[in-house]
């Protein structure tokens, strides 16, 4: 028989004889007199700290404890559990991850309400031990309150001006979607659209996704590289949603049947942020995608960006060269353009003339001269690179090598006394080699010209409030080849894993660091591409003279405890081993 929670109480408090007899014994009459939970008597009786209470029945019960008073819960989350039943069992749902739900419960053990909730939600429940009136005060916070205190801020933002459109509106009152255009114009559909926007801004999320499905709406935002689910409207106000997107980024609101990209730019309180907008028709609707930039955030200093040893010394020795092309690749949202911006503020000087080309200008610099791409008149990265090279630059920074005619000045102007950076998209570094060829780049002028190629990922850290110790199986240890790793360290490491608190949102991890792969053109790898080796020769080649790869590089960020050996196995491949010879 499964023993209540107050037994469980009881016997815990007189194994680690923080109650007397005498004690107990008024408790129990008060809580017969009164009713009442036993641990919340006892607290109020002053017989037990409440923290200690929760901290011991942590500990018993294996059940992670929560602070709920520094922890803001997503609103779509609350809407999952219904007030009523929120009260009766006196619990508040914190996060939904995957299908799992985390509720902070005062009675953990109450498994009635496990099940309910497991019928009601259709997710497994993952429950954690929060006092009893701190579940109060969220549930007064959350539910009794008008909308949830994220709404609240929000619509207190939208309704004093602090969020403003700066970019200029479009009406298409001569369409045939005339009436999606005055829905889409209403307040509930504008304050909508600005608590969607606000709300990826406050998570400091990099894209919002909008996505219509036959019955629901989905609303997700990209956190830490991770999506979380946000608070989905209801499915007839879509049509509005979407309309009201295409307004600000000045995009037909009558063509429903063609992909179209925009842009338009908030004022948030004293932020500006620019939103990169993507629209696609899908089978039940047009699915919308976000990009969120930040103009107001700085840039960080190189050192700041995460990268180990070998990668940060290779990338600042290339950024002093006085001609010659970088490139950073990885796939998108990789933290690409915050590198290259970083270079941009290390090497930045009165005697140098930086300019940059992008599509869009992700952040504003004094003293670089910034050119954004618009290709809807013509301004495209081609023709602005051919003005520029007029312009005397010495350093070139271009958002992104698209196409051959872009990639071919590029080149030129490297051969030519300037130094140039640049992304692109391969998954890792000797791989560009042969990207850069398949784009038409002669061999000749790829030796020539590159002098350094970095490719990164962003993998995220561990919360440093709630990570736990583990020791990882010999099997897993012998299949990552940690052992050479283990032993050229001197001392055995921990390993830590996420185990999730209020301070991350029950995630396990907070925020993200650089991981990256430098390959440094050197005169033999001029010559091997030369000589059109294989991308594996390549590689093979700059793995033995010493280059560090993305796992080789993560794992030594694990060892150090700043991250997980899950997140290194999602993000990055396994090599393939050190022997064969170069051709």
């Amino acid at each position: 028989m499964v023993r209540s929670l107050r037994q469980r109480v009881l016997d815990i408090l007189a194994k680690r004889k923080l109650l007397t007899d005498k004690q107990l014994e008024q408790a129990l009459r008060a809580q017969k007199e009164k009713g009442g939970q036993l641990g919340r008597i006892l607290v109020d009786l002053k017989f037990v700290d409440e923290t200690t209470l929760i901290g011991v029945l942590s500990e018993e019960l294996n059940i992670p404890p929560i602070n709920l008073s520094h922890l803001t819960v997503d609103p779509g989350v609350i809407a999952m559990i219904p007030k009523h039943v929120a009260k009766h069992y006196g619990l508040i749902p914190i996060s939904k991850i995957g299908n799992t739900l985390t509720v902070a419960m005062s009675d953990p053990l109450n498994v009635l309400a496990m099940d309910d909730l497991k019928v009601m939600t259709g997710c497994d429940i993952q429950p954690v031990i929060g006092s009893e009136g701190t579940i109060q005060e969220a549930y007064q916070r959350y539910y009794e309150a008008e909308g949830s205190q994220v709404i609240a801020e929000l619509m207190e933002d939208v309704q004093k001006g602090k969020l403003e459109v700066l970019s200029g509106e479009s009406s298409f009152a001569n369409t045939s979607a005339m009436d999606v255009l005055q829905v889409a114009d209403e307040g509930v559909v504008v304050k909508l659209t600005h608590m969607i926007l606000a709300e990826g801004i406050r998570l400091k999320s990099s894209d919002i996704l909008i996505e219509p499905f036959e019955r629901s709406v989905n609303v997700r935002y990209r956190v830490d590289g991770i999506l979380r689910e946000g608070q989905n409207p209801p499915r007839h106000i879509h049509p509005a949603l979407i309309g009201r997107i295409k307004i600000l980024s000045r995009l037909d609101i009558a063509e429903h049947r063609l992909p179209q990209d925009g842009r338009f730019r908030i004022k948030l309180r004293d932020r500006e942020i620019d939103f990169r907008v993507s629209i696609i028709p899908s089978y039940f609707g047009e699915k919308a995608c976000l990009r969120i930039m930040d103009r107001s955030a700085s840039a960080y200093s190189i050192e700041e960006l995460g990268f180990e040893q070998e990668p940060l010394e290779a990338l600042k020795q290339a950024a002093q060269r006085p001609h010659g092309m970088i490139l950073v690749c990885g796939p998108t949202g990789a933290g690409k353009s915050s590198t290259l911006y970083s270079v941009l503020k290390m090497i930045d000087s009165v005697d140098k003339n930086l300019v940059t080309v992008e599509d869009p200008v992700e952040q504003q610099f004094d003293g670089i001269n910034q050119v954004a791409v618009r290709e809807e008149i013509g301004l495209t990265f081609a023709r602005v690179l051919r003005s520029i090279l007029r312009q005397d630059p010495d350093v070139i920074m271009i958002g992104e090598i698209r196409d051959s005619e872009t990639v071919d000045i590029a080149i030129k102007a490297a051969l030519t006394g300037h130094l140039v950076l640049s992304t692109l998209h391969t998954n890792d570094a000797t791989a560009t080699v042969v990207r850069l060829a398949n784009m038409g780049v002669e061999p000749y002028m790829i030796s020539s010209s590159l002098v350094l190629v970095l490719a990164q990922r962003l993998i995220r850290r561990l919360c440093q409030g709630c990570r736990k110790p583990f020791e990882p199986d010999p099997r897993l240890v012998e299949s990552l080849n940690l052992e050479p790793l283990l032993a050229a360290s001197g001392k055995r490491p921990k390993f830590y894993q996420p185990q999730g608190c209020g301070e991350c949102g029950n995630t396990g991890y907070r925020g993200r660091v650089g991981l990256g792969e430098a390959f440094v053109v050197t005169p033999e790898v001029r010559a091997l591409i030369m000589r059109g080796v294989p991308e594996s020769d390549l590689r093979l080649y700059a793995r033995r003279a010493g280059m560090g790869t993305l796992r080789e590089n993560g794992l030594a960020k694990v060892m150090r405890g700043i991250t997980s050996l899950e997140e290194i196995m999602r993000l990055t491949q396994e090599e393939a081993p050190l022997n064969g010879q170069v051709a």
